[in-house]
């Protein structure tokens, strides 16, 4: 046995200096296979925030269609919600300057929403079997 004043040395036979080839191997491969299970579920995030926003933007256009009704007693609404008019729904939205669609509102409900230009929803559908609400894929 080799003395040494070190007592970290005391557990280690002579010829013994480290890890096998093998063992480093194994520890690199299940790093692989968590970083790759990390990688896959935070891919499945990324495309979930915009359809988020988009539909809380869409949730502030139909309670500010709501409001303008109540406002105006109106029983029914008919017509675009959008940022270029601020008479209508638009100014019971706040900053409906960020607006990033047209919304066509029939009988008080979003039935249809057109994408500003460059709007941070491109790439998002306005999903019409669920009226009020986007899919962003």
């Amino acid at each position: 046995m080799l003395k040494t004043k070190y007592p970290i040395f005391k557990c280690m036979h002579r010829g013994e200096k480290g890890f096998t080839l093998i063992e480093l191997l194994v520890v690199i491969a299940i790093l692989g296979i968590i970083a790759a299970v990390v990688a896959l579920n935070i891919g499945g995030f990324m495309g979930r925030g915009k359809e988020e926003a988009a539909n809380i933007e869409a949730h502030q256009v139909q309670t500010g269609i709501i409001a303008h009704m109540v406002e105006n007693s109106l029983s029914v609404f008919n017509g675009d919600v959008g940022p270029a008019t601020a008479t209508g729904p638009e100014q019971y939205i706040l900053n409906s300057g960020l607006l990033q669609a047209v919304y066509t509102a029939t009988n008080s409900t979003i039935q249809s929403a057109v994408l500003i230009a460059n709007s941070k929803w491109n790439g998002c559908d306005f999903n019409t079997t669920t009226p009020g609400s986007w899919y962003c894929p």
